[in-house]
């Protein structure tokens, strides 16, 4: 799998991100990284302890990583679960539809990373 093909089964901008990063080896040296990034682990645990603000945290880096490498399905998944959690203090039932887009999005994209990475 190339890397563009890789993009375009995660569903995300290969054109804008090889506008800045240039090569696909410098775009694949950062899309590995995303393996091994703990935020969307971070993210599961925080929700299921309930602790919104590390939630939220997570849900914001994941959303900046995303951006950065025009991942644009995570990208606004990771950006709308963001907005849910930004100043609450409490669980509400709107997080868990905005968290499940999020694990989708997120398998997707790791799941195009790793045949990537084969």
């Amino acid at each position: 799998m190339t890397v563009k093909e890789c993009y375009d089964a995660m569903g995300a901008d290969y054109e804008d991100v090889a506008g800045r990063l240039r090569t696909d080896e410098r775009i694949q040296k950062f899309l590995l990284k995303v393996l091994n990034d703990p935020s969307y682990a971070l993210l599961c645990s925080s929700l299921e302890e309930k602790n919104i603000e590390e939630a939220f945290r997570a849900a914001h880096t994941l959303k900046g990583i995303s951006q950065n490498l025009s991942i644009t399905i995570l990208y606004h998944s990771a950006s709308v679960l963001s907005d849910v959690l930004r100043d609450r203090h409490e669980y509400g039932e709107d997080i868990e539809p905005a968290f499940q887009q999020v694990k989708v999005d997120y398998e997707r994209v790791t799941s195009s990373i790793r045949m990537l990475q084969e």
